[in-house]
């Protein structure tokens, strides 16, 4: 591979952390491996350098905060954001939203590829979710038809659409676009492995369930936010405990805790615990569960999914989503997406059938999980091959008046 210079155009990257930060911290490092030179442009309070080293740069350009969530700001100046891609002069830009920061790249006057990365489903997070109890997904894509018309016009602008999952490229190749990639992500190597699981660990956190070491230990990570709909996990765990002993450890925190706990209520079969920086914590813990429990049917590739089948636990889905696609035969059990009385049915299963039923299948795919060095070698693959074509016969769209 030749060295290049990509300009990551990252919207929803904020020093909080989140899945996007965890991201661009991989990327930086897959760069310094291969090669490349990354350049992180985020929105932020104040234009300058947040940090820098030989092959990876995060910067902000200054713009307000987002008002749903402020831990995130937006690009509100697109002739500074042009002008700091001219200066920079990428040989690919990114753009890491398919919002307007992906408008605003396509906009961009230069013949310089460009790549959008689907980091985000907002069909799936929102739409679906809001709408599902009342039309069928065909009905609110027509009623969304907008969106599909702003996906298909950045479609013509971008080299490629970098989709990580075959779920979700289906449903944006059926959508009319052109351009998508299959491009999978992958878990940090080295950390989560079958090895690390601990039966002590296991069953101190079914004591702290209030449950003896013979119940299912199951686990659940991830933010308290709506789209992970951990209520529903709650309650399908919960009506599936009636009649045999099963105890939820919840890893992970946000800005919906508080319905979080009161789904809770006073189940002492239940227990929450705050989020982790310790990636070897992480591992044990994902290692010593029984199983992963999962509620999001919007997950572009399902991180959650990939790093429980690296650490040789099965997983219960739903059974769309970047989660679901990886759920291979007899890694765990899917269940019928946004649907609780399905999702305690499929950990019944589970339960009945038993964890060892599922080790043959988890144990050969731990081995096979991918991992971020084989992301970042694909990507940069695909740039590279990208770099080598004629430019793109379209033009930029217009400038922005």
């Amino acid at each position: 591979m030749r060295p290049m210079r990509i300009v990551d155009v990252c919207a929803f990257y904020t020093p909080a952390g989140g899945g996007v930060k965890t991201y661009v911290e991989q990327k930086l490092r897959a760069a310094e491996r291969f090669g490349h030179e990354v350049i992180i442009l985020a929105p932020g309070d104040t234009t300058g350098t947040v940090s820098s080293s030989r092959h990876g740069t995060v910067e902000t350009l200054a713009g307000p905060r987002f008002p749903l969530d402020r831990r995130y700001g937006y690009f509100n100046d697109e002739k500074a954001l042009h002008a700091r891609l001219d200066a920079l002069a990428p040989d690919l830009v990114e753009a890491s939203s398919p919002w307007g920061s992906a408008a605003m790249v396509a906009r961009w006057q230069s013949p310089t590829p460009r790549a959008l990365i689907m980091h985000a489903d907002p069909l799936s997070a929102y739409a679906y979710r809001w709408f599902s109890p009342v039309a069928s997904e065909a009905m609110i894509d027509r009623g969304f038809d907008w969106y599909w018309r702003h996906l298909r016009r950045l479609d013509k602008k971008f080299d490629i659409i970098v989709s990580a999952s075959p779920g979700l490229s289906g449903r944006l190749t059926a959508g009319g676009l052109h351009r998508v990639a299959t491009i999978p992500m992958g878990v940090t190597g080295g950390v989560f492995s079958p090895t690390m699981r601990d039966t002590g660990l296991r069953e101190r956190l079914l004591e702290r369930c209030e449950l003896g070491p013979d119940a299912l230990l199951l686990l659940g990570v991830g933010r308290h936010a709506p789209e992970k709909r951990w209520p529903m996990v709650i309650e399908a765990v919960t009506a599936a405990s009636y009649d045999r002993p099963i105890g939820l450890v919840i890893i992970g925190d946000g800005r919906h805790q508080a319905r979080v706990v009161k789904a809770v209520a006073h189940n002492p079969h239940i227990h929450l615990m705050a989020p982790t920086s310790d990636r070897a914590m992480l591992a044990r813990l994902y290692a010593s569960a029984d199983a992963l429990v999962h509620g999001c049917e919007a997950e572009t590739f399902g991180m959650c999914a990939a790093e429980s089948l690296a650490s040789g636990t099965p997983i219960i889905v739903p059974d769309s989503g970047g989660s679901s696609d990886q759920c291979g035969e007899g890694m765990g059990e899917h269940y019928k997406s946004r649907d609780g009385a399905s999702m305690a049915d499929a950990i019944r299963r589970f339960s009945d059938n038993g964890r060892g039923y599922y080790m043959p299948a988890t144990k050969a795919a731990a081995a096979t999980v991918r991992t971020e060095e084989d992301h970042f070698r694909s990507l940069f693959a695909a740039y590279e091959e990208i770099l080598s074509r004629p430019a793109l016969a379209e033009p930029p769209l217009p400038a922005h008046v």
